[in-house]
């Protein structure tokens, strides 16, 4: 909603007596840094009841509240919607006349999911209004588990959809657009995207082979095959995907970038879009960034205390350079975005330049850099400095210019953040050195560099203890001694984890602290093995020994371990 909505709510709200005005001001305040919409912050302050904000709502669309525990919903008005649909667009049908359908839901001006509803369903939609944790026990209630599988639908389409066109045969807009638009298509792709969600899928994969189509997910960094659509699906797949995300649907020899915004469960999901063509027909990904499975605080990335402590004290510092490192998809922005969260207070302006924009921080501006108009990185940085910030966070250096950039930010009373792609803390330094940063400049400005990569976690509901075999014990290279005192785990594997014994990621840390002395082997153009054994000795920890102190702590396996650090011990 626009800010113009939340005044027609707030007033409204104050017109019949609801609110104050000193309270509506304040939960707008609030609002500005939570991000949250209106109603919800005034609800969560203790100022109004749910029930209030959705009436007041409903009246100023004209649109009926009801109340629907007190409803009793035949079987006859089930049937109408399946299981699935109602799981996804987390809605309840409540009554079914003259050719309408009433649906309940928690924010009915949302005029899309009404659309969806009416093509899928064939039916006019009535919208009224009811309370988010009502619609969820009335779906419990009335649907409980029950819920079709992307197989079983699967197994529909084959049986009842006529047989559709190969890639190479369309080339028609409208025929392309009339295939997205078939309902077991729509109902197909919507069923991948909410299963995606439930098994927190980071990534969806829809990949053309010669003689089959495949649907992959990608969970706690591994992928996951879920299942073979028929081949001849790949192209309403596809486009389906482009006219949500506002692509050019005939457009299938260059690749394309988008965006669709979704609600699964009553949950806001932004999805980035990935198209490219390949031999056998276009690859599409979709990136699933859902802000309930990322936490953006420095208390639950997986930092040890001292690590934490430190990384604190160097974001609160008025100027100078903090590098992020690590291979794709280890984390690091996610770090950066705890840092500014910790730091983002009124009286400090911060703006970030990224490729894209993953997620909206309240109180932030944030710029998403385009490279079709040449707003790269380096153009960016250098008209952000124009803008009077405070601290500024940069996606990427990605080169000398945009890495000069940064520095003589940091050097004009600057904070900058900033990612790197170096396989370890060290690293970082000879990679600036061999941009043609002088070292002279790295030592006047950097002030640490992070190096992380995420390890999956032990299943909580299915860890168990057992003993390593000899040759992952020698892979670690522990003493004797050390092995006495340690207790293993693993997950057996169980419904809640897929069977694969992990549920959910943690991180593992290696933070290199610029000090005195490491500025002089700087200075001197050290190799990095050098500056490394220097930096261990004042007693930086190494991304291995991070990792062993989590197996130390039930976290996570030593498998796991030696699989993300074998290359950088």
């Amino acid at each position: 909603m626009s800010e113009k909505k939340y005044k027609s709510l707030g007033k409204l709200l104050m017109d019949r007596g609801l609110i104050t005005e000193n309270q509506l001001q304040q939960a707008l305040d609030e609002q500005r840094y939570t991000g949250k919409l209106l109603g919800r912050t005034l609800v969560e302050l203790g100022f109004v009841r749910e029930e209030d904000i959705l009436k007041t709502l409903g009246m100023q669309a004209g649109i009926e509240f009801v109340d629907l525990p007190k409803m009793k919903i035949s079987k006859e008005v089930l049937v109408k919607v399946s299981p699935t649909i109602v799981k996804i667009y987390k809605v309840m049908p409540i009554k079914f006349e003259d050719g309408t359908l009433t649906i309940a839901m928690s924010d009915p001006l949302n005029v899309n999911i009404s659309d969806d509803l009416r093509f899928m369903l064939g039916y006019n939609i009535k919208g009224v209004i009811a309370k988010e944790d009502d619609i969820t026990e009335a779906i419990h209630k009335y649907y409980g588990e029950s819920g079709e599988s992307i197989n079983e639908l699967l197994g529909e389409i084959e049986k009842n959809v006529p047989a559709m066109p190969q890639e190479e045969e369309v080339t028609d807009a409208v025929v392309l657009q009339e295939l997205a638009s078939q309902p077991p298509v729509v109902k197909l792709l919507n069923l991948i995207l909410l299963q995606a969600v439930k098994d927190r899928a980071s990534d969806i994969h829809f990949e053309p082979f010669e003689d089959k189509y495949m649907i992959r997910y990608r969970v706690d960094g591994i992928l996951y095959d879920i299942t073979n659509p028929p081949k001849n699906l790949a192209l309403a797949v596809s486009s389906r995907i482009k006219v949500m995300s506002s692509l050019d649907i005939a457009e299938r020899r260059l690749p394309q970038d988008g965006r669709i915004m979704i609600s699964v469960e009553g949950k806001n999901i932004d999805l980035r879009v990935s198209t490219l063509p390949t031999v056998f027909g276009e690859s599409v990904v979709l990136r699933v960034l859902d802000k309930d499975v990322v936490s953006l605080s420095l208390d639950q990335v997986g930092m040890s205390e001292d690590v934490k402590r430190e990384v604190r004290r160097i974001a609160n510092k008025p100027n100078g350079i903090m590098l992020a490192t690590g291979p794709t998809g280890c984390g690091k922005t996610t770090t950066l975005y705890s840092c500014l969260r910790e730091i983002n207070k009124i009286d400090y302006k911060i703006i970030t330049t990224e490729d894209p924009v993953e997620y909206d921080i309240p109180g932030i501006i944030q710029v998403s850099i385009r490279p079709k108009i040449n707003l790269n990185f380096a153009t960016c940085l250098r008209h952000i400095l124009r803008q009077d910030p405070d601290i500024i966070m940069v996606g990427e250096i990605r080169d000398t210019e945009t890495a000069q950039i940064a520095i003589q930010a940091s050097l004009t009373g600057h904070l900058v953040l900033s990612t790197l792609h170096t396989n370890d803390a060290p690293g970082a330094i000879t990679r600036l050195i061999n941009m043609g940063v002088e070292p002279f400049l790295i030592t006047s400005t950097l002030e640490a560099v992070i190096a992380q990569r995420l390890i999956r976690v032990i299943c909580k509901n299915c860890h168990e203890r057992y003993y390593p075999d000899e040759k992952t014990i020698e892979e670690i290279n522990l003493t004797k001694e050390e092995l006495k005192n340690m207790v293993f785990y693993r997950g057996k594997g169980c419904s809640q984890c897929n069977k694969n014994g992990y549920k959910g990621r943690t991180g593992i840390y290696e933070l290199l602290v610029i000090t005195d002395s490491l500025k002089l082997l700087i200075m001197d153009r050290v190799q990095t093995s050098v500056l490394r054994e220097a930096a261990r000795k004042e007693g930086m920890s190494t991304l291995r020994e991070d990792g062993l102190r989590k197996v130390r702590d039930g976290v996570t396996t030593i498998e796991e371990v030696v699989r993300e650090t074998q290359q950088y011990v």
